[in-house]
């Protein structure tokens, strides 16, 4: 047998046409990662129906229970950008165990706290552990799924962080009506535990091949910025607008993001390339993220008072009232229809028809939500699918304009535009609601709803001041709409431009990057 008998036949030349693949294994990883999502989003709310017990039980004062509850979004949203940039450099697969050993540790301490500083104390730990799950779970999603794939995965994981919200008070609920306070903290350590050998088992590890220096000072700015920035935000409904250390917190978040933006310009490895800012993709999903969660958040924040308030619906109750809007969410991205919707639309329509029908949604709440609660169901469902079609592909907007090897910055940034957003959304609506309020009242008012019920002697007085909280609650709901349809309708604007061709492709030294990573 000659030599060129005994030769293998040559391998088929790759097919240059076909589809890329993802991870074999990418919807096992989804699920293990949308788990460490879930317990990350559900800490945001979970603490506010024990109110009354820590109140009792660690006797807890006002001002204790507001640092209970802010100093987790507090430290986590000044940490997002850094921890995505930390993701990139040293691993995605590293820092996502890093942040679940973080988070179980403070969920520990938080759960066997015995007095108010401890917990607060934990909390703000549990923060440094939520910032490096919520920028790694959604770069590691972008790592493992294939481009055609990417629309449905990162609706999954917007569908869980609707879900999250939703059912942190609910959860919350249950578990205090059979164990103590604690049970809140410590029923996130078996799904850590879970989340650990699932992460080791299956998530492959990626980062940014090209070791870019640590940029440190970038890192610090960043953070002190933005920590400053939302405190300021979050203290000033509580203490006045004017009031010493909200201007103080609002003047530090200026200088010293004002501070960022400079160094970022001029450091040979900025942690933020800015340039991604001269992307009209990037732009226009930056614009409507903020907006949307502007509207979205204070729109939420609003109408939790009105079920309240106005209906007379007690914590729990209204909390299950909300269920709609995730349940919709949910549904439409599990079931991979809002994806399939966004492909047919493209990505600057299905935000800009998303966003339209999220207004219609507040609109339809501020119009009809004194009629009872079937004025409130359509709104919310109206709502629900608006989400369910712009969340996910606001999301892939701004994570597809940014090269691959910074998805965890990409993350990072989608992190902060909604903690900054939906922030911002609370005061200035809620700012809106007390003027509003106090105006139709006069000029004596009392300043909360509660208080000016406590002070009106009459059946006619306290009819009175129901009619005018409702309506300041319209005219919020009204401004949260137009600023929801504003950002869709610039969103849209902005990536149909891009699309046309306007802006090139970014840049990428690291196309190739995690090749063996993607693989079996």
């Amino acid at each position: 047998m000659t030599a060129a008998a005994e030769s293998p036949a040559p391998a088929p030349a790759p097919d240059p046409t076909a589809e890329p693949q993802g991870h074999p294994q990418r919807w096992l990883i989804l699920g293990v990662i949308c788990l460490a999502e879930l317990v990350v989003l559900l800490d945001n709310t979970v603490l506010t129906v024990a109110i009354p017990s820590l109140t009792r039980e660690l006797a807890a004062s006002t001002s204790d229970i507001q640092w209970m509850i802010n100093a987790y979004a507090l430290v986590q949203s000044g940490l997002l950008l850094t921890a995505g940039n930390a993701a990139d450099r040293y691993g995605r697969r590293k820092m996502l165990l890093t942040g679940l050993v973080l988070f179980g540790i403070g969920s520990v301490a938080a759960g066997l706290a015995t007095t108010s500083t401890q917990l607060i104390a934990a909390r703000a730990g549990m923060g440094v552990g939520g910032a490096l799950l919520l920028t790694t779970t959604l770069a590691v999603a972008m790592q493992i799924f294939a481009p055609q794939e990417q629309a449905r995965a990162i609706g999954i994981w917007a569908a869980v962080n609707a879900l999250g919200f939703a059912a942190g008070p609910l959860i919350g609920g249950v578990l205090l009506n059979h164990f103590w306070w604690g049970s809140i903290f410590l029923i996130n350590v078996p799904v850590v535990l879970i989340g650990l050998v699932a992460v080791v088992a299956l998530v492959p590890e990626s980062k940014n091949p090209r070791g870019d220096r640590p940029d440190l000072v970038g890192a610090l700015l960043s953070t002190v910025g933005m920590t400053s920035l939302v405190y300021a935000i979050i203290s000033g409904p509580e203490h006045g607008w004017s009031s010493p250390a909200v201007l103080a917190g609002a003047g530090l978040g200026v200088a010293v993001l004002t501070g960022f933006v400079l160094w970022e310009l001029r450091v040979p490895h900025p942690m933020l390339d800015m340039s991604f800012f001269r992307d009209k993709r990037f732009t226009g999903a930056v614009a409507g993220a903020v907006l949307i969660t502007f509207g979205m958040g204070g729109s939420l924040f609003l109408l939790t008072q009105h079920l309240q308030f106005v209906l007379g619906y007690g914590p729990l109750e209204a909390g299950l009232r909300t269920a709609p809007l995730a349940l919709t969410v949910v549904v439409l991205n599990f079931s991979g229809i809002s994806a399939r919707w966004t492909k047919r639309l493209g990505t600057p329509a299905a935000i800009g028809v998303g966003m339209s029908m999220l207004a219609v949604g507040v609109t339809s709440i501020a119009l009809f939500a004194s009629d009872g609660y079937a004025g409130v169901l359509a709104g919310l469902l109206f709502i629900g699918v608006g989400c369910a079609i712009a969340n996910p592909a606001m999301a892939l907007a701004i994570m597809s304009s940014i090269p691959k090897e910074k998805a965890g910055v990409g993350a990072g940034i989608n992190g902060t535009l909604a903690e900054f957003g939906n922030g911002l959304g609370v005061a200035v609506l809620g700012a809106v609601l007390n003027s509003r309020f106090a105006a139709l009242l006069g000029v004596g008012a009392a300043g909360s709803f509660p208080a000016a019920m406590a002070a009106a002697d009459s059946d006619a007085a306290r009819e009175r001041v129901t009619d005018s909280f409702s309506t300041g609650l319209s005219t919020s709901q009204f401004v949260g709409a137009a600023a929801v349809l504003t950002g869709g309708l610039l969103a849209a604007y902005l990536l149909s431009r891009a699309e046309r061709g306007a802006d090139p492709e970014p840049v990428s030294a690291g196309k190739t990057e995690e090749a063996a990573s993607r693989g079996a």
